[in-house]
């Protein structure tokens, strides 16, 4: 391990653990500080909700964006006038997922991983940059899309607690936007096109506002005070290497 790793693990875990400390391009620390959050109101639409297209011009861009992929997730326009297809969700979760203990619980064979009912839970790290294709409908909402996501990785954290973003690339700069509710996920990947620059989803904690504490459990509560303690004294450690470094090297120049 690098001697500036904090990782730490269960000792019944740790001959299930595997690290690759490198990690894959694109994904350190830094690349998250080029990332700016241009609009938080979500009551303010995207300039491709603005957009407003008929039957015709649906069935146009189905066909244009089919011709633009490289692979088989092609959208399909049904009957009714609704149209299919696939999304691809980024997962930057910074904070640890909680799930149930067991492997089969009553609230997974439910169908329902959120319900009151499971009362032993695991938290853990989802590793980053983890990514999820999701097959929806064109009027499959936001709030739906985030619910479906925690099923796929059977997370019992309430769903308020996170948010889908709008990510985009523009002058070599990062531009994320929260989201509404009622927003349309498949629709702005339509009108937006298959290029993942000009737009992508992001799923991050829905920081934007105060949080409401009533929503997690004691347990949770108490560990999220360990994590904030630990990063804490990690963010401690690294300023005081810094500035060792900085004495060090003046004391060199000296």
């Amino acid at each position: 391990l690098s001697p500036d790793c904090s990782f730490t693990c269960h000792y019944r875990c740790r001959a299930l653990v595997r690290l690759d400390c490198s990690g894959p391009p694109g994904t350190s620390d830094e690349d998250d500080g080029n990332e700016l959050e241009r609009d938080t109101n979500v009551d303010e639409p995207s300039e491709w909700e603005k957009t407003e297209l008929d039957q015709t011009q649906v069935e146009q861009r189905i066909k244009e964006y089919n011709s633009q992929i490289n692979s088989n997730l092609f959208m399909s326009l049904n009957k009714d006038g609704s149209y299919t297809g696939f999304i691809k969700v980024q997962l930057k979760l910074v904070r640890p997922v909680s799930v149930p203990a067991t492997k089969k619980g009553p609230a997974l064979q439910a169908g329902r991983p959120h319900t009151q009912g499971v009362k032993r839970r695991t938290s853990f790290y989802l590793p980053k940059g983890t990514v999820k294709h999701l097959h929806i409908l064109s009027h499959t909402r936001a709030s739906e899309v985030i619910d479906a996501l925690l099923r796929k990785f059977t997370v019992v954290d309430n769903p308020r607690k996170f948010a889908l973003f709008e990510r985009s690339e523009k002058d070599e700069q990062v531009y994320l936007r929260k989201l509404g509710d009622d927003e349309q996920p498949l629709r702005l990947r339509l009108l937006a096109g298959p290029s993942e620059k000009v737009l992508s989803f992001v799923l991050k904690e829905n920081e934007t506002g105060e949080v409401n504490w009533d929503a997690f459990t004691l347990p949770e509560l108490h560990n999220f005070l360990r994590i904030l303690q630990r990063e804490e004294e990690e963010h401690v450690r690294r300023l005081r290497h810094r500035y060792a470094r900085c004495r060090q090297k003046m004391q060199e120049a000296l």
